[in-house]
């Protein structure tokens, strides 16, 4: 590969902090932060907001949503319509 035009691809540690689960993967992205792995190496480490250890698709659970609130917003502004 090119280097004057592609990125460095390296291994980087991306971290879901919300469940406590991290993996390490190749990747061209960067960080400053560093995370001693269990290898025993040093690697740059992403922190990510969603991963396969918190979607609710791969966990099975399922977030309650405000259903009732929305409902009962809908009849204020449309009105009871219904039979």
């Amino acid at each position: 590969m090119n280097t004057r035009i592609h990125p460095t691809y390296r291994p980087v540690v991306f971290r879901d902090r919300s469940a406590g689960f991290a993996f390490l993967t190749g990747s061209t992205a960067d960080s400053a932060q560093h995370i001693a792995w269990e290898d025993g190496n040093t690697y740059p480490v992403i922190d990510v907001e969603v991963s396969s250890a918190s979607h609710p698709f791969y966990t099975g659970a399922s977030r309650v949503m405000d259903t009732a609130g929305r409902v009962e917003k809908f009849r204020r502004r449309y009105g009871s319509t219904g039979a």
